[in-house]
C-alpha cells in the first residue's frame, strides 16, 4: 500500500471510532480532511462571549436584536459585562465560558463579541475534543485570528472571519449602506449561501487565477504565531491578510516573517485587505509604500496579488469562510473572489 493512501486510511480509521488523537500530519496539509461546520437554520442558538477584550451588554445590543431578527435564538456568555483590565474577565473565565460554548451542542456557533488582545492567552488552555466530533462555526477577526489560525492547522475545520458584535451600529437607520451589507453578509455565511466578492482593480495588482483553501486575517496574529501549534500551513492555498494600527516599517518586517518563513513560496494567491498605517513623525519616512512592500516579497512568485480588498479592520469587513475552497480571479478590470 502506498505510504500516502496508508495514512489517509489510518485517519478515516480513527474518525470512525472517534478516537481523540490528532493525527501525526497537520489535517490542513491534505485536503480531504477538510470540514465544514453544519449551516444554520432558523430557531438555532448562537453564543456570544468575549475570549479578548471587555464588553458590555449594552455594546452587544445591537448584534442581538439583528441575530435575533435573523431567526436564531441567543446565548449571552458569562464573559460579557465582566473585565479584568482590558480583558473580557480573567483568563480563567475566558477559558472557562468559550469551553463551555465548545461544549454545549446547543449552541451551533459561536460569535466572538469584539477582538482586542486576549485568545493567545487561553487558546492551549481549551480542550477541543468535543468540538472536533462536532464542529460548530466560530465567528470573528482580528485577534480571533488565532482560532482561525489554529482550527484550520490542528483539524482543518472551516471558521468565518467577519465583524463581530462591537461592528454592528446603534441606530440602523444611520448606518451606510455598505456597513449593512457586510453585517447581513455573515447571515448568508451561516446559512450556507456561497460567497463571492468583487474588488476595484489596483493598478499595482499581479494579475491571474488560483484556486485554493482559503486562509489568513490579521497579519500581525500570524507574526505572532509562527512556530507555534497554532501556525497555518500555507502550502497551496489562498492566503489574505489585513491590519491597522501598524507603522509601515513594522508591516514591512512582518512582510519578511511571511517571506523568511516560507509562507509566501507556495501560495496559490495573495490578498491584501485594509491597511490602516500608523504615522511616525518622530522618525524618518520608511519611502516605501503598502505596495512597494508586499511586491518585493513577492516578485520571484508567479501567483495572482490583489490589493485593496474589502476586508479587515474597516467599514468594507465582509464575511469570509476560512478553510473553505475559493476561486481567486484578478483581472485588468475587477478581482473576483469566490466559494467553489
Amino acid at each position: 500500500m502506498k505510504r500516502k493512501s496508508f495514512i489517509r486510511s489510518s485517519i478515516g480509521a480513527l474518525t470512525a471510532s472517534y478516537l481523540p488523537a490528532i493525527p501525526k500530519i497537520s489535517a490542513s496539509e491534505d485536503e480531504t480532511l477538510l470540514v465544514s461546520p453544519v449551516f444554520l437554520k432558523a430557531g438555532d442558538l448562537i453564543g456570544i462571549t468575549a475570549p479578548a477584550g471587555y464588553i458590555t451588554t449594552g455594546e452587544i445590543r445591537s448584534a442581538v436584536q439583528k441575530m435575533e431578527s435573523w431567526g436564531y435564538k441567543i446565548r449571552i456568555g458569562e464573559t460579557i459585562d465582566k473585565r479584568d483590565f482590558t480583558f473580557g474577565g480573567t483568563d480563567e473565565e475566558r477559558t472557562t465560558d468559550f469551553q463551555q460554548m465548545l461544549d454545549d451542542p446547543k449552541v451551533k456557533a459561536i460569535m466572538c463579541a469584539r477582538g482586542g488582545y486576549g485568545v493567545v492567552r487561553i487558546i492551549d488552555k481549551l480542550n477541543w475534543e468535543k468540538f472536533k466530533l462536532k464542529p460548530k462555526w466560530i465567528i470573528g477577526f482580528s485577534d480571533i485570528t488565532v482560532f482561525h489560525s489554529h482550527l484550520n492547522k490542528n483539524f482543518g475545520i472551516a471558521s468565518i472571519h467577519s465583524k463581530m458584535c462591537n461592528s454592528f451600529p446603534d441606530d440602523w437607520s444611520l448606518a451606510e449602506p455598505m456597513q449593512i451589507e457586510t453585517i447581513e453578509s455573515i447571515q448568508l455565511a451561516l446559512s450556507g449561501k456561497k460567497m463571492k466578492y468583487s474588488a476595484i482593480s489596483n493598478q499595482q495588482n499581479k494579475l491571474g487565477t488560483a484556486d485554493g483553501v482559503l486562509i489568513g486575517g490579521n497579519l500581525k496574529m500570524l507574526e505572532t504565531l509562527a512556530g507555534t501549534r497554532s501556525d497555518i500551513n500555507t502550502a497551496g492555498k489562498i492566503l489574505f491578510v489585513e491590519d491597522t494600527g501598524e507603522y509601515m516599517y513594522s508591516v514591512d518586517r512582518m512582510f519578511w516573517n511571511l517571506r523568511r518563513t516560507g509562507k509566501l513560496s507556495q501560495l496559490k494567491g495573495l490578498i491584501v485587505g485594509g491597511f490602516k498605517i500608523k504615522v511616525d513623525e518622530d522618525s524618518d519616512d520608511f519611502g516605501k509604500s503598502l505596495q512597494d512592500v508586499v511586491l518585493e516579497k513577492v516578485k520571484a512568485y508567479h501567483y495572482p496579488v490583489c490589493f485593496d480588498f474589502p476586508v479587515g479592520h474597516q467599514k468594507n469587513n465582509y464575511a469570509l469562510k476560512c478553510g473553505i475552497r475559493h476561486r481567486l480571479d484578478v483581472s485588468p478590470d475587477n478581482v473576483i473572489l469566490k466559494e467553489i
